[in-house]
């Protein structure tokens, strides 16, 4: 159940409380998280398991892991894999399906890429390559195996999170113990949009398709997605990014207020 006015429903379960800490302790916890997150990202960018070591054929181009993420973001994206402008840009969704994505959102490029306040981090980390159609192939399977369940147990809870594609929602359905709510296709996952969104105390979910232009057939044939889903994923957005700002002024103000500033 989501928070209301500020309150926890009597129904959920409330979220654990952290020990009651001083200004000094939190600043000093935040630092150690961002150092740990620092590190296990420098690994993430300079693996190459998927040439040296790979689950099936190596990937066919030099490596180039993409991700964005950051100790303070409480939205996370979690997609399927860069495609090719994404790899030659190291820049997630920048293409047509991150204009379209951001429309979703409600949000600009300024704010999306703004790891302070969202986390993009696809299920595959490197653009795949592509099928002898043209398509795209799915995520590597390495990545998940070797860095998720470290980036996601490093990561803060996230309070919002967006699903994008069929990879991202098995992962993440599973990962919080809502595996039960996979249905038999993308489409029926993500048409019980309100069941998944309020099925995790303390997080809202949303199963959404990719916003590839692939997918604007289904998003004509389902209607209800543009005028019953987005408006609450917006709201939802803003209202996430706004309880950040509040608690991001919250802890500026403890930090100047225990700084030892000079006489």
């Amino acid at each position: 159940m989501w928070p209301v006015g500020g309150l926890w429903s009597p129904r959920a379960r409330p979220p654990r409380r952290a020990p009651e800490l001083d200004g000094s302790a939190v600043i000093e916890a935040r630092d150690r998280a961002a150092d740990n997150l620092a590190d296990l990202l420098r690994q993430i960018r300079a693996c190459r398991v998927c040439l040296e070591a790979p689950l099936g054929a190596p990937l066919p181009h030099a490596p180039r892991p993409v991700l964005h993420v950051g100790t303070g973001a409480r939205i996370l994206v979690a997609s399927q894999a860069p495609g090719t402008k994404v790899h030659l840009s190291g820049r997630s969704f920048t293409d047509a399906s991150g204009d379209r994505l951001r429309a979703w959102m409600g949000i600009g490029e300024e704010v999306f890429y703004d790891e302070s306040r969202i986390a993009i981090a696809a299920m595959g980390f490197c653009f795949p390559g592509q099928d002898g159609k043209g398509a795209d192939l799915p995520p590597r399977r390495e990545c998940a195996r070797l860095w998720h369940d470290r980036l996601f147990a490093t990561l803060p809870d996230f309070e919002l999170i967006l699903a994008v594609g069929r990879a991202a929602q098995t992962y993440h359905f599973k990962r919080l113990g809502l595996g039960h709510l996979l249905a038999g296709g993308l489409g029926e996952t993500v048409a019980a949009w309100r069941t998944v969104r309020e099925a995790h105390p303390g997080i809202r979910l949303y199963a959404l398709p990719h916003p590839s232009w692939r997918n604007t057939g289904w998003l004509r044939r389902h209607p209800w997605f543009e005028a019953d889903l987005l408006p609450e994923l917006r709201r939802d957005v803003a209202a996430s990014l706004d309880r950040a700002q509040r608690l991001c002024e919250g802890e500026a103000k403890s930090e100047r207020e225990t700084a030892s500033w000079p006489k």
